[in-house]
């Protein structure tokens, strides 16, 4: 399954073969932030590669909405609350100023990809109250927004929030530009970064500043990112023959549908879950058949699912990767608005790095101290994982072999242990080790994609056991 980003853009990066020992900066990760940092460091002067363990944007920018807003759901009145009014207007200015940066990019650069300005909506059935409080949030914080009752969308709601001056582009036309006049070394993958020196499949290189951005930081210490984030999938359809929109639409509801149209199509997205809590499946069904609904006679034309790293107070971390490493730098921890957040992280980055002031380097340091309002997503976070550690250990199997069907993969006993297999449609068995490489926690099945998942830090496989998703950075074992 491949996003609708990447069956229409053409990538024409030239191929190339790591010869470099040294560099000022070595950015791991050719995905949007690793991209945007590279350009702003080498437009000044520095001498920047990027390295990939892939291809340029086959992580999760390829797999976003590529919605460009300072909207992220339900966030400033929570921002407000928890942070004060003063963070939460930086959090707004910050986002704010993201969307001009890209259109003032994409006009000097002469990039073609889909750029367009649109107002971004919230919208309820249920809870006009949240989006009321929204609205005088988000306005009081300078942000062009206010409560509407009507929209265009083909069903009755209680209310939206209207954020005036928002975007939306193709990602992926934007990336392979911009990567095109970069160093960037494709399937160069980073097995360990000690002190200055980054060790890769293809030979070691030593650097002045090292940025992680891999979307979520394979090092375990020291940072201990683990600790502080989780992560969640989310599903899309594009889909022709519906509806074009004026603007774009997410809804607050547990069950609300985002929509945005790129060209002739309709992107709808939604039926999210945490990493590693999907059993039963069926989120592609499920979205279109909210689809056929609205618009009869629609044809599917792409699916796909992207991943996204949570944080405890819902801010990025961007900035020094932790107070023992100096030059290592960081960005993760997006929550589904990496289009914005990639902007904000590589303008932060940058001034970093060329040692230039950036006042919203406090707001998003990674070792910003939390606030106690938010301290009890650390010790939830902190005991689910122990729960799945140990269900490893002390869960039993939940079947036989013999009982798997066709078509299906489960955790079960099978020669007197507990293995993960799946079942293809034509009987062929694959069983892998259930324990994941990361830390250990044990994988769950994920029927919609036929993947184990790990539910306490997100990496994911394939039913053979090749790595998917990281922090891991190894396949499972295959038994």
């Amino acid at each position: 399954m491949e996003s609708i980003w990447k069956i229409t853009a053409k990538k024409q990066i030239e191929s190339k073969t790591l010869d470099r020992i040294e560099a000022e900066t070595v950015v791991i990760g050719a995905g949007m932030v690793g991209v945007l940092t590279a350009w702003f460091l080498q437009q000044n002067g520095n001498d920047v590669i990027v390295l990939e363990a892939n291809e340029v944007g086959s992580g999760q920018t390829g797999n976003t909405t590529a919605k460009i807003t300072s909207q992220h759901r339900l966030i400033y009145d929570k921002l407000i609350c928890n942070q004060g009014i003063e963070f939460a207007g930086l959090y707004a200015k910050a986002n704010e100023e993201a969307i001009k940066q890209y259109k003032k990019l994409i006009e000097r650069e002469a990039i073609l990809c889909d750029f367009e300005e649109k107002s971004s909506y919230l919208y309820t059935k249920k809870d006009l109250h949240s989006l009321m409080r929204e609205a005088e949030a988000a306005h009081s914080l300078g942000i062009s927004a206010s409560l509407v009752t009507e929209t265009e969308l083909p069903f009755w709601v209680e209310g939206a929030v209207c954020f005036e001056n928002q975007a939306q582009f193709h990602p992926l036309k934007f990336l392979y530009t911009l990567a095109e006049k970069l160093s960037v070394y494709e399937h160069t993958k980073v097995l360990k970064v000690e002190g200055n020196n980054v060790e890769t499949e293809k030979g070691n290189i030593k650097a002045e500043n090292i940025i992680f951005a891999t979307h979520y930081p394979f090092v375990i210490r020291p940072g201990y990112y683990f600790m502080r984030m989780h992560q969640e999938r989310s599903y899309a359809i594009a889909v022709e023959g519906a509806q074009q929109f004026q603007g774009m639409y997410l809804g607050i509801d547990e069950d609300g549908i985002s929509f945005r149209n790129y060209r002739e199509l309709m992107i709808i997205g939604g039926e999210g879950h945490r990493t590693g809590e999907n059993p039963f499946g069926g989120q592609y069904e499920k979205l279109y058949g909210e689809a056929v609904k609205l618009w009869s006679g629609i044809k599917e034309k792409a699916r796909w699912s992207a991943q996204d790293c949570f944080t405890l107070d819902d801010i990025p971390y961007i900035g020094t990767f932790s107070k023992s490493t100096p030059n290592w730098y960081v960005a993760s921890g997006f929550q589904k608005w990496g289009m914005t957040g990639s902007m904000v992280a590589a303008r932060l980055l940058t001034d970093k790095i060329l040692k230039e002031q950036n006042e919203y380097q406090k707001l998003f340091s990674p070792q910003r101290k939390l606030v106690c309002q938010v301290k009890k997503n650390f010790f939830y976070d902190s005991m689910y994982s122990a729960v799945h550690l140990t269900q490893r250990i002390i869960k039993p199997a939940k079947g036989e072999m013999e009982d798997l069907l066709p078509g299906h993969g489960g955790i079960v006993k099978y020669q007197g242990k507990k293995q993960g297999a799946y079942k293809s449609e034509t009987g062929e068995i694959f069983l892998v080790d259930i324990k994941c490489p990361h830390l250990g926690c044990q994988l769950e099945w994920n029927s919609q994609e036929h993947t184990w998942d790990c539910p306490c830090h997100g990496s994911r496989f394939d039913y053979r056991g090749n790595l998917i998703n990281n922090p891991a950075q190894e396949d499972i074992g295959k038994n």
